[in-house]
């Protein structure tokens, strides 16, 4: 855990605030899941360890943090807000913390882990 409080305070203040958000709204949503650094950023898997079923990311970059999601694209996202990426990933880039949604991206978040848990 201290890796990921490294990684937090790493960031300028705006991208840190919306990092910070982030990993509250994803420990209040997925108690059941174990936070890691892995691959340079915080993600939360599930199992015994780190990516084994990872189910998403929080990714700062220089201008935003990136919000992902593994089974992105079997998510019912009836906001438009994420995007598709690779394989079946989708994601939401944030500028700010007023564009986060505890109540949509804790939707998203349990409608991923239930996907890992058919």
């Amino acid at each position: 855990m201290s890796t990921l409080i490294g990684y937090l305070t790493s960031l300028d203040a705006p991208r840190r605030e919306v990092a910070g958000k982030l990993c509250d709204v994803v420990d209040a949503a997925l108690p059941e899941a174990t936070a890691a650094m892995w691959h340079g950023h915080p993600t939360w898997s599930l199992g015994d360890r780190p990516g084994k079923v990872p189910l998403c990311l929080v990714k700062a970059y220089p201008a935003y943090v990136t919000f992902g999601l593994w089974r992105g694209q079997e998510v019912t996202d009836t906001s438009g807000r994420l995007t598709p990426g690779a394989r079946r990933m989708a994601s939401v880039r944030l500028r700010a913390v007023d564009e986060i949604d505890p109540t949509l991206f804790t939707d998203w978040l349990r409608q991923a882990y239930a996907l890992e848990n058919r």
